[in-house]
């Protein structure tokens, strides 16, 4: 029989770290965990792309954490769900995918989410798909499921709410969205569920659903997102995901290039390294460039292995910060002297002035490789002459005056 590790510095570890919030409370959760019962707790994700991301590794490993404290860890494919589209946060309606599209896309998840959990030994990880359960459901199954919520309850969503105030259409079929998911719960009878913040409504419905159904009470664990500066969430969508299958040099200047405000967050949702070892380097006289390279260390060698890491930042280091540039490196020719922040603007680096100012004051602007402090910084008849490099975190332009 699996032993359950119920040491209380395990488990405040456990509830704490990149968590976002515990549903009921952190008391119920740190209750059951201490109990020494075996608990069961699920992570679904919808196969709606062909590999997993960084985004998805976040629960992922808090998932592996439950299973190596001796509890069943339990992977969803969303092979029923991929198929409805999952509105959370969309403006507009989810492109519907067919079965066979989400099969193909699940190809490589349980490969890749073995990087994180066991589905071997004593205590194995399981992979279900919840197409076992809802593609057999009737009429009236769905029907008996839609009666156990309002559409008020659906339109407490927020992007449900901006939809309707900006007159775009809300498709029936998007509400079923939340009970489909949240029926995944009942179906399996678990303990609890895992997943990102941005899920905490379907992972609630669940709750509600498994009170009702089962009179039974589940926990929820939102975990934290990572977001860039703008608080833009980093994945498929938002076309700056860092996917399992980036190359190592690929992920390494991914990293590097985020801003130094994303390195704490950084370090908490994608590794193991003591925060506060973290956050005393961050508050000291340390180059956080320094820091960040260790972040990029740290996650590609997970990844990729230590060779292939320190493969991956010599390759950064050469080409970036000992003042390589790209033989390709695009070229951008102006008039007459400018401010950086216009100089941003123009070549497509940033869509406003707004933008601009915020980048500079984040720090990730640089002008050959010395970060840019003044906001209204313009540039020399003299720089212009020479030329230099605009760098804003993996954009870059050779900046040059126009010969008259």
């Amino acid at each position: 029989m699996t032993k359950i590790n119920t040491d209380q510095q395990a488990i405040e570890q456990f509830i704490s770290r990149g968590v976002e919030q515990v549903y009921p409370n952190t008391d119920f959760l740190r209750e059951r965990l201490s109990s020494g019962d075996q608990l069961s707790m699920y992570l679904g994700i919808d196969p709606t792309g062909p590999t997993l991301h960084m985004g998805h590794s976040i629960a992922l490993r808090k998932l592996a954490e439950f299973q190596k404290m001796g509890h069943q860890a339990i992977l969803l494919i969303g092979d029923f769900t991929a198929r409805i589209g999952d509105p959370t946060d969309k403006s507009e309606t989810r492109k519907q995918l067919t079965h066979e599209e989400v099969l193909e896309n699940a190809k490589l998840y349980q490969e890749q989410a073995s990087l994180f959990l066991d589905f071997d030994g004593d205590n194995p990880a399981v992979v279900k798909y919840n197409g076992e359960w809802s593609d057999p459901m009737r009429f009236a199954d769905v029907m008996d499921l839609a009666s156990r919520m309002t559409v008020q309850q659906m339109l407490e969503r927020d992007m449900f709410r901006r939809r309707l105030a900006d007159g775009k259409p809300i498709y029936i079929h998007e509400f079923f969205y939340p009970l489909m998911q949240g029926y995944d719960a009942v179906a399996m009878d678990v303990d609890g569920e895992i997943g990102g913040n941005d899920q905490t409504f379907n992972m609630l419905v669940g709750r509600d659903l498994m009170k009702e159904m089962r009179g039974k009470e589940k926990f929820v664990l939102p975990m934290k997102l990572l977001t860039d500066t703008s608080g833009a969430k980093m994945g498929k969508t938002t076309n700056n995901m860092l996917s399992f299958l980036d190359t190592p040099v690929e992920k390494f200047g991914k990293i590097m290039s985020w801003t130094d405000g994303m390195i704490e967050s950084g370090f908490e949702l994608l590794t193991d390294v003591d925060m506060e070892e973290v956050r005393s380097r961050l508050s000291s006289d340390e180059n956080p460039r320094d820091i960040k390279m260790d972040l990029a260390m740290d996650v590609v060698t997970f990844y990729d292995g230590a060779e292939a890491a320190a493969s991956a930042r010599d390759s950064w280091q050469t080409q970036f910060s000992d003042g390589g540039v790209p033989e390709d490196l695009p070229e951008y020719l102006v008039e007459s002297p400018a401010e950086i922040m216009e100089l941003l603007r123009q070549t497509g680096m940033v869509q406003s002035g707004k933008e601009a100012r915020r980048k500079i004051d984040e720090g990730a602007v640089h002008l050959d490789g010395k970060k840019i402090k003044e906001i209204k910084l313009k540039v020399t008849k003299e720089q212009l002459e020479k030329g230099f490099v605009l760098k804003l975190g993996r954009k870059m332009f050779r900046i040059k005056g126009k010969k008259k």
